[in-house]
């Protein structure tokens, strides 16, 4: 099963910026037992755009769908047996991203 795995970030009180040497290796180690299907930090949400195209006309926003202390930062897609697998490997996640982890199935 596959899982969508989001970074979440704090405005208030940020992750560690030293953490990429970290988050290298243990991608290295997510490709090398199988769990690996893509990963992408993202720019800050000053770059986002919102497009609203359920109407008649679509409507472009600058800026984050939602304005939150709290934001998206990155994300994995992770292949794992099982919920109990991918909640094990968001723990180490969170712990070496100095971050937040929300993890959730694909359907």
């Amino acid at each position: 099963m596959q899982y969508l795995v989001s970074v979440i970030d704090d405005k208030d009180n940020p992750g560690r910026t030293d953490r990429q040497p970290a988050i290298g290796e243990f991608n290295d180690r997510l490709i090398a037992d199988g769990h690996w299907v893509f990963a992408g930090g993202l720019a800050d949400t000053t770059t986002a755009t919102v497009v609203d195209n359920r109407g008649g006309d679509a409507v472009v926003t600058d800026g984050p769908f939602l304005e939150s202390k709290e934001y998206l930062a990155g994300v994995w897609v992770w292949e794992a047996p099982d919920l109990d697998v991918a909640l094990e490997l968001a723990t180490e996640a969170s712990k070496v991203c100095d971050r937040k982890i929300e993890v959730r199935p694909f359907q």
